[in-house]
């Protein structure tokens, strides 16, 4: 064959392996590419949550029964009090109940927080078109953020705080929705009492006018005589109308408290669990009151939020940082591996203009927090003045009430035996009326007071205190 057909041969068996070679690194690298793809879809697609819809419901349902309502432990077969009452609003109020939603949405953020930034893949693949090289170009890069790995503890207490400021905020409307309750039964209560009274009062003014008309009718008596007369009944039975009015709108209220519908009666135990107040313990209550109600308990965990989020901005002052091994192989099969770093150069932008807004803001909820407190105490102080005040003066009109009560039944013998007129009889009647009106109008009030009261300090509230360290951890679980 000679040496030239050797020589030959030997360059085509070179080319057919050349050939073989980049057709067999070809067929690796892809299957390769083939089976990174599918695994990253297929983690993808494992990592993905499902779509389910939940649609608006466009009609509203109100409570036509009071069995519609959830009820543990409270007896709806009877007349409810003020405590039953108080235990059916924060189980059905329908404001309450979406307020109580915050809760998930806060958790969910806690989850957020939680959860460390996903490494990051950067991949490329070149093929190889000319060129004495046999391989193709291939590179791949895993990096890891830095600076978001370092932040996420801050992240994650800045988050939970939050969710217990939540959790705070949602009792302090439960304290405010039980307040509200009392102050509706006791008002509808005291109402029902005043009610008896100036229809009594009407009956007694009506009686009087009725006669003097027979008595204008006869011509025994004149026009001017009469005329008081009509005027102290049209008085009296506006003042009913108006009471009516006032009492229909605090049932429409309540029911609306319970998520029942207007037309739905409410029975209400007549005797009211009056709530004591005693000067002494609410003033004990004063020295612990940022750690025991809601309101205030809200601000500080929101100021804590803030404060993490203040140290999350000063730390947000270092560059950002990634950092991952790097391989790659290029045409001529020189593979290399190692560190990638990838950094910001704080020339320009060091993060000041967010660490000057978060202590701004940490500064205005310090503010906010102190004005509340001093607000919530002078608000306690300026009630327990009201009381007295309201107590002495209720206390002075009960002492005038027997004497009238005295007059008033023996107004009725003494016009009979001819010792007083008619008009005497009216005016010692109706001075006791007004006396019994006037007593339970500061009763009223005084209940409206302790109310007041109760709901500023907590008396007989669901507890609050501040979260401790192992409320922290529980949400990060």
């Amino acid at each position: 064959m000679g040496l030239i057909g050797v020589a030959a041969i030997g360059r085509t068996l070179s080319r057919q392996t050349l050939s073989g070679r980049r057709l067999s690194g070809r067929i690796l690298s892809a299957r390769i590419l083939r089976w990174c793809c599918v695994g990253g879809v297929s983690v993808c697609l494992a990592a993905c949550a499902s779509y389910q819809a939940l649609p608006l419901q466009t009609h509203a349902h109100l409570k036509h029964k009071l069995s519609e309502l959830a009820h543990s432990g409270v007896r709806i077969d009877q007349p409810l009090s003020v405590y039953d009452v108080a235990v059916l609003a924060v189980e059905n109020n329908p404001d309450l109940l979406a307020a109580r939603a915050q809760r998930g949405v806060a958790r969910a953020q806690v989850l957020e927080a939680g959860l460390l930034p996903n490494p990051s893949i950067t991949s490329s693949y070149m093929f190889l078109l000319s060129g004495p090289d046999m391989f193709d170009a291939v590179a791949a890069t895993v990096v890891q953020d830095i600076q978001k790995t370092i932040t996420m503890k801050g992240r994650l207490r800045t988050a939970q705080a939050a969710a217990l400021q939540v959790d705070a905020s949602v009792l302090w409307e439960e304290w405010q929705l039980i307040g509200k309750a009392r102050l509706l039964v006791f008002d509808l209560v005291q109402g029902e009492k005043l009610r008896r009274v100036l229809l009594a009062y009407r009956d007694v003014l009506q009686s009087r006018f009725d006669r003097g008309r027979k008595a204008l009718a006869d011509g025994n008596a004149t026009l001017a005589t009469v005329a008081p007369d009509l005027a102290a009944v049209g008085d009296s039975r506006k003042a009913v109308f108006d009471l009516d009015r006032d009492q229909e709108t605090r049932h429409h209220d309540l029911n609306a408290l319970l998520g029942l519908a207007p037309e739905v009666v409410v029975p209400l135990k007549t005797q009211l669990q009056v709530l004591p107040v005693d000067t002494k313990a609410v003033m004990r209550a004063l020295d612990d009151l940022a750690d025991r109600r809601p309101d205030l308990i809200a601000l500080q965990l929101g100021y804590r939020s803030q404060d993490e989020k203040f140290r999350g901005a000063i730390v947000g002052q270092f560059p950002a940082l990634t950092f991952g091994p790097s391989y790659s192989r290029d045409t001529a099969n020189v593979t290399s591996f190692g560190p990638q770093l990838t950094m910001d150069l704080p020339i320009f932008d060091r993060n000041q203009g967010n660490v000057a807004i978060e202590k701004t803001t940490r500064e205005q909820l310090r503010a906010e927090f102190d004005a509340r407190l001093s607000a919530a105490h002078s608000e306690v102080l300026a009630s327990l003045a009201t009381q007295r005040l309201i107590a002495r003066q209720l206390e002075e009109e009960r002492a005038e009430m027997p004497v009238l009560r005295g007059f008033a039944n023996q107004a009725e013998s003494a016009m009979n035996a001819g010792n007083i007129d008619e008009r005497a009889y009216v005016d010692l009647v109706s001075a006791n009326y007004a006396k019994q009106q006037a007593v339970l109008t500061l009763e009223q009030l005084l209940l409206e007071q302790e109310v007041a009261i109760a709901t500023l300090i907590g008396a007989g509230m669901p507890r609050a205190a501040m979260p401790t360290e192992a409320a922290y951890e529980e949400l990060g679980q």
